[in-house]
């Protein structure tokens, strides 16, 4: 049971507080190579886990595009993760999250991409062995995602390897994971970030999620109102049991704009809680290992308007999701008083 939280509105402990349990994972995000405020920020959250103990997931986001990801800067970084992990705090790095999608600038470039990768998972494990690598495509529903800013056309590098049936264009047919993977030796977890978006186009409507749409889209069955996402791969039994991967939603919530009344808010996610909670995935996805809240109330820029997504924000739904969270659910043990604080 982890968290997205939004650091510098609240701290862990005061998160934790509102939960009644420490969080077994704290997510954060890093420009990399990192900027000059990202070591400090990136300190400070490390230091929050290891005062409240649990994992760090920090998600790296190369901004100035893959090139930029050499081994000086690499070696830097596990040197800072090692550092974390002597003091007590484990984390898991989410490097380059959403690979396959054709808004950041690393996306759709899968030679380049698995090549840094590598690099980076070469150094973590290397230097930082209490650290881990995670790999962690866009939910391909829509995939290939035209008309992005870096979408992938033909003639560009990289093309011929994601257009896996070779008929010269990229379609939804086509594999939208495997082309990325950087291999078994690299990856020590896999996730995908599973939004409740709503159901029907244009994608920013408050509404109910339908019956079983969490599970059906971790396995790519979901038929939403596209008609085409239940040809997706099933990305559980392909990298979570076929490769033998722990698996993680490292990003969940449900989307409910400010205005749509207190009853209806908490409808919506409610429902979605409830999928997410539900006995029947625990038991059906076993390799199922990981699940953050995104804890945020931010302008999202796809909807054009403020979207709630918190579940512990307001009293009277943060007291139905408490009250909801499965016994199998596991929070952070009361940390040791060992290690250094960090700075």
């Amino acid at each position: 049971m982890g968290v997205n939280i939004e650091w510098g509105k609240e701290t862990l402990a005061e998160y934790a507080d509102k939960l009644g349990g420490r969080p077994a994972l704290a997510v954060s995000f890093a420009d990399f190579p990192f900027s000059a405020e990202d070591p400090g920020l990136v300190t400070a959250a490390a230091e929050q886990v290891r005062q409240e103990g649990g994992t760090l997931l920090l998600t790296l986001e190369p901004h100035e595009g893959l090139a930029m990801v050499t081994d000086d800067r690499v070696d830097e970084l596990a040197a800072m993760l090692a550092r974390f992990n002597t003091n007590g705090v484990p984390v898991i790095v989410r490097f380059a999250h959403e690979m396959n999608g054709s808004w950041y600038p690393w996306g759709q470039q899968p030679g380049e991409y698995i090549q840094a990768f590598r690099r980076m998972a070469d150094a973590v494990h290397r230097a930082a062995p209490g650290s881990a690598m995670m790999w962690a495509p866009n939910y391909a529903g829509g995939y290939p995602f035209s008309g992005g800013v870096h979408e992938a056309l033909p003639g560009s590098a990289g093309f011929a390897d994601l257009d896996t049936t070779g008929d010269g264009v990229l379609t939804s047919f086509d594999d939208p994971y495997g082309p990325y993977y950087p291999g078994d030796d690299a990856v020590d977890w896999v996730g995908m970030s599973l939004y409740h978006w709503g159901s029907t186009y244009p994608w920013g409507e408050s509404e109910m999620p339908e019956e079983g749409k969490f599970a059906n889209q971790l396995t790519g069955t979901y038929d939403g109102e596209n008609g085409d996402d239940s040809m997706l791969p099933d990305f559980y039994a392909d990298y979570g049991v076929g490769h033998g991967k722990p698996l993680a939603i490292p990003e969940t919530a449900a989307l409910v704009t400010d205005d749509i009344g207190t009853l209806r808010t908490l409808n919506i996610k409610r429902a979605w809680w409830e999928q997410v909670f539900d006995p029947a995935v625990h038991e059906r996805f076993p390799q199922l290992k990981m699940v953050n809240w995104f804890e945020w109330n931010k302008v999202e820029p796809e909807v054009g308007a403020a979207v709630d997504w918190t579940v512990a924000e307001d009293p009277a739904v943060r007291s139905e999701f408490t009250a909801a969270l499965p016994d199998w659910y596991r929070f952070a043990e009361e940390p040791d008083d060992c290690g250094e604080q960090l700075s």
